[in-house]
């Protein structure tokens, strides 16, 4: 039988085609995703939402760029989305009632969480403003940035530090793991646009227990070395014409001109020999490196069979390729000081591992660690019980053969899926009541008189079934 036509023309074929070939090199699925997201939307105000927008722009391509909030959204509704969405890290930007802007950095789906109180913070219009050539938003943000932490790590620092030598050490692995992994040897040098530096401020005491990040957001730009500028400009507008677009915009008018050294000499405009340091541009600071020419080249069959029998000529071709171009950092922004508060163990809830103003003694944390076990216990246990009785219930419709109450399956399945599970609803508690950022004597107490409440609720209701 004759194979059917497929019309080619005018109807486009599948981008995701049944058969896919697998993907090579570093996946994509294995990449960390964030989410950005402002807890209470528009409550925030203005400001704090222009900030969330620009972090986003950080943390792209690996990042929910789109993502709208509602006001009746909550974290727990976040929360149920990260495992299908493959989301590995949530950053919670919120305002407290006395109007400190906070920000939480949590690792899904089982912590920990990163408390910081946002001290100051620029956003990106702001950065632009103060510059003279600001760079604009291209193709840097098309790959991660690459992250560089300083002064994380305190020489000399132990577990009875004011800073415990851990803390540093888990602060590290978090902002690691939340951009892929780069390896010297296969990346290539163009996919590096941008920087993201995080540095410690160093404490002023040796007891001082601040732990105070300083965000800066930066593009790399790199320009030939030793090439003065109308020549660069020349360049340039080789590889403008040379282009797929064939655009002229950029290309010096030379109409006026008789010679082509009369620009490279008196510029385009007759105003002299132009360098950097006489155009009116910043003064250059830039670190000068070597870096080979990867540029794809023609090839001549007398320069391969050289390189085939070993002639140096090939080595000397290839010292050719090497140049010399300088570097250069331009802010992006946003800029922040991140003053850290607390760290919890949990994904916005759980046991509090550090803090910055309450210090307690061996004793309250070995009390603290008992109360915790006994409460994770006591879940276990209604968790299995709420469990059985379920089942106990379908078994019951299952023998008397009633097929009412499906919307109460529903929500049945949804309680054994985890969705209603005491861990969304201790964060949902956790979000309402720690506005600061910072758990306090009576919330905690609070927090224990409504499980108390939702345990005797519970316990009247498996009694009347």
């Amino acid at each position: 039988m004759a194979k059917p036509r497929t019309k080619k023309r005018t109807h486009v074929g599948a981008t995701n085609p049944k058969h896919k070939a697998p993907p090579t090199g570093r996946s994509a699925v294995l990449d960390p995703k964030s989410m950005v997201i402002r807890i209470g939307a528009g409550e925030v105000g203005s400001s704090v939402s222009q900030l969330a927008k620009d972090v986003r722009q950080v943390m792209e391509p690996g990042t929910a760029s789109r993502l709208k909030e509602r006001r009746a959204n909550r974290l727990r509704d976040y929360v149920t989305m990260t495992g299908p969405l493959g989301v590995t890290h949530l950053l919670l930007f919120s305002r407290s009632e006395s109007g400190n802007t906070n920000l939480r950095v949590a690792t899904t789906p089982r912590g920990p969480t990163l408390h910081f109180r946002v001290e100051k913070y620029s956003l990106c219009k702001d950065v632009r403003h103060a510059q003279r050539h600001p760079r604009g938003g291209g193709k840097e943000y098309a790959t991660p940035p690459l992250l560089i932490m300083n002064n994380i790590s305190t020489p000399g620092a132990d577990a009875h530090s004011a800073v415990p030598k851990h803390l540093e050490t888990l602060t590290t692995t978090v902002f690691q793991s939340m951009f892929p992994r780069i390896n010297p040897q296969t990346t290539p040098l163009k996919s590096i646009r941008r920087v993201l530096l995080v540095n410690r401020e160093p404490a002023t005491d040796k007891d001082d227990g601040s732990f105070v990040l300083n965000f800066r957001h930066y593009a790399i730009t790199t320009k030939a070395a030793g090439i003065s500028r109308p020549l660069r400009r020349l360049n340039a507008a080789e590889k403008i014409l040379n282009g797929k677009n064939g655009r002229k915009g950029g290309v010096p008018n030379l109409g006026k001109l008789e010679d082509i050294s009369d620009f490279m000499i008196g510029g385009e405009n007759g105003e002299g020999y132009m360098t950097d340091a006489t155009s009116g541009s910043e003064m250059d600071t830039d670190a000068e490196v070597e870096v080979l020419e990867d540029a794809p080249r023609k090839v001549s069959s007398k320069t391969r069979a050289a390189r085939e029998n070993g002639d140096n000529h090939a080595a000397d071709d290839d010292d050719e390729r090497v140049e010399r171009r300088k570097v250069k950092l331009v802010e992006l922004g946003p800029r922040m000081k991140l003053r850290m508060t607390k760290v919890e163990e949990g994904l916005c809830s759980g046991k509090v591992m550090w803090h910055e103003h309450i210090h307690k003694s061996r004793q309250e944390v070995q009390a603290l660690d008992k109360r915790w076990e006994t409460r994770t216990k006591e879940k276990e246990a209604r968790r299995k019980e709420q469990k059985a009785n379920v089942e106990k219930k379908q078994k019951e419709r299952a023998a008397s053969g009633t097929k009412g109450g499906a919307k109460g399956d529903d929500d049945e399945d949804d309680e054994l899926n985890g969705n209603n599970s005491d861990l969304f609803d201790e964060m949902m508690e956790e979000d309402e009541l720690d506005s600061e950022g910072l758990a306090g004597d009576g919330e905690e107490a609070f927090n224990e008189e409504m499980d108390e409440d939702e345990w005797e609720d519970e316990r009247e209701e498996i009694a009347g079934s």
